[in-house]
């Protein structure tokens, strides 16, 4: 589940290894691309953490990021990764 941070949509995936990680991502950063709304994000090994907000709107939660971030749970749900484990925090 997606959490407000900071005026950005923040969500924690894991996976079981880093393929699947970074298949992950290379499907998300296709959907950004479409989009023109690219995440701010990180990966280490299995885990992929992502950080959802508008720069052009003064860095900021529009539209835009909800979008986007409804792609990415559906990416998610589609991968089967982790048996569905997904956090948010820290």
């Amino acid at each position: 589940m997606w959490q407000e941070k900071n005026n950005q949509l923040y969500r924690k995936f894991e996976f079981r290894n880093f393929s699947e990680a970074f298949a992950f991502m290379t499907r998300v950063a296709i959907e950004a691309e479409k989009l023109d709304h690219h995440p701010l994000w990180s990966n280490v090994y299995s885990k992929v953490e992502i950080w959802l907000s508008t720069h052009d709107a003064g860095n900021i939660i529009t539209e835009k990021d909800k979008k986007l971030a409804q792609k990415i749970d559906a990416i998610f749900a589609d991968t089967g990764a982790g048996s569905g484990k997904s956090q948010t925090g820290n």
